[in-house]
């Protein structure tokens, strides 16, 4: 069955969003420092390999995975030659009827989760696919960063912060077309979760946090990044920026 990304251009959506892209590496470098040795990592929903070069030097064993036909094309015709890169056809859910258990010491899912139907189902799949005290670097779409926080204040909704439930925008598309789910989540939702899983957060990143198209027009994107690289610890005890990135470690339970 074709995967929703088979007819969608995903690489060009990248174009323009440099400083997007970017600051999403910082915050995969960063959290990566804080692994001392990693032999195997998968990425779930890795697309095209757009972040695979962040982390392809951190491993003897990369494993990229995606559902889509299309993307998955793109990141072998990027990777070929490269012997310690496997390409697994998947989706997230599916993957423990894929690979074995404890499979992967990192496991690494960026601007995946918010299409998930059933986020613990994924947590399990992922305590099943991580071996003894692995890694997790999970991206998600924030629902209360600052932009969403202040617009929600000055409607007089002062609770927002407060109100875990997640919000679906998918229901904003055309309700005659299937589209995939869109979730963003309240980042103490997503913690509690990862708990209740089993996992032990580490650390955290607040990320994108000045993507602002004003900003992009009159500052370079040098310039941005430099400020993001500063923010993206500090701000994320805010939860600042409309995407946030967790490390969490695997715990027995």
């Amino acid at each position: 069955m074709a995967a929703h990304y088979d007819t969608y251009d995903y690489p060009s959506y990248w174009i323009g969003r440099e400083y997007e892209h970017e600051s999403e590496v910082l915050a995969l470098k960063s959290l990566l420092d804080k692994i001392r040795k990693i032999d195997t990592i998968l990425e779930i929903g890795a697309g095209f390999g757009r972040l695979t070069p962040t982390y392809l030097y951190r491993a003897r064993k990369i494993i990229i995975s995606d559902p889509s036909t299309r993307l998955l094309g793109i990141a072998r015709d990027k990777y070929r030659g490269k012997k310690n890169v496997k390409i697994v056809q998947s989706r997230a859910e599916n993957l423990t009827e894929k690979l074995p258990g404890s499979s992967a010491d990192l496991i690494i899912m960026v601007r995946v989760l918010h299409h998930l139907e059933d986020t613990d189902n994924f947590l399990e799949a992922a305590r099943k696919l991580l071996r003894p005290n692995g890694y997790l670097i999970l991206e998600f779409a924030n629902k209360n960063h600052i932009k969403a926080t202040l617009r929600e204040f000055f409607k007089g909704n002062i609770t927002f912060p407060l109100d875990i439930f997640t919000k679906d925008i998918s229901t904003k598309k055309s309700l005659k077309k299937k589209t995939l789910p869109f979730q963003n989540f309240h980042p103490d939702l997503i913690r509690h979760k990862l708990q209740e899983k089993g996992f032990e957060i580490k650390e955290g990143r607040s990320v994108s946090n000045i993507r602002s198209p004003l900003l992009k027009r009159i500052l370079p994107c040098e310039s941005l990044l430099s400020l993001e690289k500063f923010l993206q610890k500090p701000l994320y005890f805010l939860n600042f920026g409309p995407s946030v990135f967790l490390l969490a470690q695997k715990k027995d339970i």
